[in-house]
């Protein structure tokens, strides 16, 4: 056979002193000189091994040419308490406090949201100034987002979690006192809360990543994920709620911090740093070691399944993040024009049941989404080895048509926009679990905290982070052109929100191409953790090859098999 060929990854750990170090897309690979002879080499074919599952080889653990993207070895519980060190009821309770300080900050995020129109009357501001307190917070987050990536994958994660926490906790404490004429007092703070979530986000996936394996950690991540669609809703709830009650929205930014002590001493108390890969390692393979900041984001950025599925979560952010902040401003303005409510007046307290109603169906959609598209996720695995950014595409294909009838119907029925609202949510809440569960088993163990950094700044860069503020900012120049009215308000912020359904749809061609490379990227990743496959470094680009007796360099491109 004739033209080029890739050469196929296979294992570093046999025959030694045959290894090829590869730069490029896929940099792990060894050849040995058996396959630079045609007629000896078992395989005939050029091997493309960007675009499948790793090439058998016998000996090795698992079946690595069977299409399906089977766990080598799975422990049983006794298993996993001799490799962590913890007993099974021990690491239940480690994933019900992150769980709690999870459901914490997202009740936090959004509690602002469930306030958003005193806000607005208080402070005096538009749209567009309405969308930068969310823009704010999350562009911090996202920059300080590969910090504690980088810190989580080399130093201890509970004692990072915990101080950025304790200073979350203070920060969101003090901006429920800024007075009416200090706005921009409110967004510093807002900002400064991203370091705490930050802190947490980056690293409480991967405490859980080590605790368990296989189907036992997709359930532990859908739990886990649980409490974001739950912590959304109850944000709503309390905000409205503790509003009421107190008479004053100042008061709805009090109720967190003191549950943020609280997980402050869970965590102290409770969480023990398991070590990192172990569960997921051989006994007989060595211990991974960290590797150079750049060399994790050059082997990252040669992951299509990573790439393709972050930039399929940033639909999910940007659909989530937009909805979350304006969804209950754009159902009082729907019952306003429907004349079910009186409009908000200046210096009025801003009465409406819609961020409470809101916040009942986030809850209940984001229980029911990540439970749905983990159970589907984990039937289909058995006969389909890519079924989870299958799950992931169709959860997003499907909500924006329903996302886009709900912003629809919103003139005509208040009943059968919220009816929409909750299938839309519902398919779109299918992603949270599904993402994470992916992004751990293309990505080995000592760069997860950065691969989650880095999906965190990619997905609120394009996503949340400019959503919110885009959306309002489209609103204002929409009501510009158009007569003041409470309709013309109603209307421009409808026109802005029906963007989300065509991003979502964006986000599920990105889940579709994730489904492409899954095998192959996630089998690289099992072979990696056991010692089974070396990395290449940057320059080392060329094998040696037997020319006339004597060694010759030359480019992996130009062997022939």
């Amino acid at each position: 056979m004739t033209g080029r060929a890739r050469v196929p990854s296979q294992p570093c750990s046999v025959l030694p002193g045959k290894r090829l170090r590869v730069s490029g897309r896929n940099s792990l690979a060894w050849v040995p000189s058996i396959l630079l002879s045609p007629a000896s080499s078992p395989r005939s074919q050029a091997d493309d091994t960007d675009d499948g599952p790793v090439p058998g080889t016998p000996g090795l653990p698992g079946s690595l040419g069977n299409s399906k993207s089977e766990d080598p070895e799975v422990p049983d519980r006794e298993g996993l308490q001799r490799i962590t060190g913890l007993s099974p009821g021990r690491s239940a309770l480690i994933v019900a406090v992150l769980c709690y300080i999870n459901l914490l900050n997202y009740m936090d995020r959004f509690t602002v949201a469930g306030v958003l129109p005193d806000i607005e009357q208080f402070f005096e501001i538009g749209d567009s100034s309405s969308g930068l307190i969310q823009t704010v917070f999350i562009s911090s987050y996202m920059v300080l987002a590969p910090v504690f990536g980088y810190l989580g994958d080399r130093y201890n994660r509970k004692y990072l979690m915990c101080g950025g926490i304790a200073f979350w906790s203070l920060v969101t404490l003090g901006s429920s006192f800024i007075p009416r004429e200090r706005f921009w007092l409110l967004l510093l703070t807002r900002g400064l809360v991203g370091v705490g979530e930050a802190s947490y986000s980056t690293i409480a996936p991967t405490l859980i990543a080590d605790l368990f394996v296989a189907d036992q950690r997709s359930r532990m991540l859908s739990v886990f994920y649980f409490a974001i669609p739950v912590g959304s809703g109850l944000g709503y709830i309390a905000g409205s709620k503790v509003k009421d009650v107190a008479g004053d929205w100042h008061w709805a930014l009090r109720v967190t911090p003191g549950l943020g002590v609280v997980a402050v001493l869970l965590l102290f108390l409770v969480v023990r740093e398991p070590p990192r890969g172990a569960v997921e390692r051989h006994s007989d393979s060595p211990p991974l070691n960290p590797t150079s900041w750049w060399a994790d984001l050059r082997a990252l950025a040669r992951n299509p399944s990573f790439i393709l599925s972050s930039l399929g979560f940033t639909a999910v952010a940007f659909v989530t993040g937009s909805l979350a902040l304006w969804a209950p401003a754009f159902l009082l303005r729907s019952r306003v024009v429907l004349g079910e409510t009186p409009p908000c007046l200046p210096g009025d307290s801003c009465s409406s049941s819609d961020s409470l109603i809101f916040g009942l169906i986030t809850c209940l959609t984001g229980v029911l989404g990540v439970g749905l598209g983990v159970e589907i996720s984990r039937r289909l695995r058995r006969s389909n080895p890519r079924a989870d950014p299958l799950v992931c595409a169709a959860g997003l294909l499907g909500s924006a048509p329903f996302l886009f009838l709900s912003l629809a119907c919103a003139r005509g029925s208040i009943v059968a926009t919220y009816i929409f609202i909750f299938i839309g949510e519902t398919l779109l809440s299918m992603n949270w679990a599904i993402v994470a569960d992916i992004l751990l088993y293309v990505v080995i163990p000592t760069r997860r905290s950065t691969a989650e950094a880095f999906q965190i700044v990619l997905s609120h860069l394009l996503g949340d982070a400019g959503s919110p503020y885009l959306i309002g900012l489209i609103s204002d120049r929409l009501r510009r052109s158009w007569p003041p009215s409470f309709l013309s308000e109603f209307r421009a912020l409808q026109f802005s929100l029906m963007l989300c359904a065509f991003v979502g749809a964006l986000g599920g061609a990105a889940f579709l191409g994730t489904a492409i490379f899954i095998e192959g990227d996630r089998r690289r990743a099992q072979l990696h953790v056991q010692g089974l496959l070396c990395e290449a470094g940057p320059t080392d680009d060329r094998i040696v090859v037997p020319q006339r007796g004597r060694s010759t360099r030359v480019p992996v491109s130009s062997v022939l098999i």
